[in-house]
């Protein structure tokens, strides 16, 4: 396989790539959405290399007389993969370890090369590539959940690796190739060759297939077979320079899904079983009648307490006072709110102030009586006059004790002026308890009434 080639294979690997991407969008109309699916998997892996491929070819070492001939080597590592639709997903793969092949005594010439080298041994220091997954299609083995998923890959990569040839079959014998720590012609950005490294750097495309097994939520088994075909000679230098080398690998491992457990795992997601299992199966056909009867019944509930005949923004199913006129303000029951009537003049007709009122024992004059004693505290000061404060109490409690709280509402009313620049001497405050009641005490409409401090000049 020349660079050319592998050129292509990249290029094209690239154009399925974008096509896997675009069917992205489709594959989030079917689903609703990537959110709902687990799509993040790490992955490792390990098995054997051999330096030949199911589609046949040669290498400079090992012509073959039949497939699988050569001796094996161990390779292992690891990937992560992003999920982007049941069909497609990208890939980051890393790997080691080593391969290696001899020339057999019935493949033809015994050496290869001018160095005599019978055997050669590759150590891949590292491999790593970004590859394309396609989901090939799933098998749900009658379990309703899809269980095995085939795919194919293809990508592009990188490995850092060495050879040594040797003069004997098995990787014995004398070395009569090795350039371990002396390669840099190969390395970016060295504008003199250090030739000072042990490995040597190349690009390799990967093209495999394969097959998981849905272990559990989270784990499946992934067997794998990739062949991988390198822009350089791995295996050293040889007479035919116009080979690139190329290796298999066999692998096995194991791939772990990220996420809730909750989530499905977009990896083993089928939409179209599942499109049909919900339109032939007589279960599931059921299952959607009775959520619609749900949804109806939801919807009749929501319609009635929605319902408000009077357009008061209470529901006519928790209205007590149906028909209320438009625009009446109304309270939680539907019902017409009484407002007290409002105090059009704090001075009485004879030039008396109506009393300063105060809640259930409380001594904390209110704000609305704020805008009266401000005009009363006017008037005596302009008038150099007086004022007599009597405080007064409903008839709760003791009497002691409504003694003390209507002195201390004379008293508020008395430090308000002072405040407001009324000189204190000015001011007489005494309280009377319950004495004196403008109203009776029996009702609260009364208590109310005698809850305050007249004011008397």
């Amino acid at each position: 396989m020349n660079y050319s080639t592998i050129k292509k294979t990249a290029v094209a690997a690239t154009l399925v790539a974008a096509l896997g991407f675009a069917g992205t969008a489709q594959a989030q109309q079917v689903f609703g959405g990537r959110s709902q699916y687990r799509t993040w998997s790490i992955g490792v892996q390990g098995g054997i290399t051999t330096p030949n491929n199911v589609i046949g070819g040669g290498n400079a070492f090992g012509q073959k007389v039949g497939y699988f001939q050569n001796k094996v080597g161990e390779y292992y590592g690891l990937t992560v993969r992003k999920q982007f639709s049941h069909l497609f997903g990208l890939e980051v793969e890393a790997n080691r370890g080593k391969i290696k092949t001899y020339n057999h005594d019935l493949s033809g010439p015994a050496a290869e090369n001018t160095l005599g080298a019978r055997s050669v041994e590759t150590s891949v220091n590292w491999a790593a590539s970004l590859n394309g997954v396609f989901q090939l299609g799933t098998i749900d083995f009658l379990r309703r959940e899809n269980a095995v998923n085939f795919y194919a890959k293809v990508g592009l990569g990188a490995m850092a690796y060495n050879p040594v040839q040797y003069d004997g079959n098995d990787f014995n014998g004398k070395v009569v190739y090795d350039n371990k720590g002396k390669w840099g012609d190969g390395i970016v950005g060295d504008r003199d060759p250090k030739r000072d490294r042990d490995n040597k750097l190349t690009a390799f495309v990967p093209v495999g297939v394969g097959a998981k097994f849905k272990l559990s939520e989270v784990v499946a088994l992934n067997l794998g077979y990739t062949m991988n075909f390198a822009d350089d000679q791995i295996y050293g230098p040889a007479r035919q320079a116009s080979y690139k080398g190329k290796f298999s690998t066999v692998m096995a491992g194991l791939e772990f899904t990220l996420g809730s457990k909750d989530k499905q795992n977009l990896t083993f997601a089928n939409p179209v079983a599942t499109l049909y299992d919900e339109l032939k199966d007589p279960s599931l056909r059921n299952e959607v009648e009775a959520l619609k009867q749900r949804v109806s019944t939801l919807e009749g509930t929501v319609n009635t307490l929605s319902a408000d005949a009077d357009g008061d923004g209470v529901s006519d199913k928790f209205d007590k006072c149906p028909g209320t006129p438009a625009g009446t303000p109304v309270d939680g029951s539907g019902c017409p709110i009484k407002f007290p009537e409002p105090v059009v003049n704090n001075v009485t007709s004879n030039g008396y102030y109506a009393p300063i009122q105060f809640e259930f024992d409380s001594s904390v004059l209110k704000t609305s009586s704020y805008s009266t004693l401000d005009k009363l505290a006017k008037e005596l000061r302009d008038n150099n006059s007086a004022v007599q404060l009597d405080g007064y109490a409903s008839a709760e409690g003791s009497e002691a004790y409504n003694l003390t709280l209507s002195k201390d509402r004379a008293n508020s009313v008395k430090q308000y002026l002072v405040n407001a620049g009324v000189s204190s001497s000015s001011i007489t405050a005494k309280g009377y308890g319950e004495k004196n009641p403008v109203a009776s005490n029996a009702t609260e409409e009364g208590r109310v009434q005698n809850r305050r401090v007249e004011i008397k000049k």
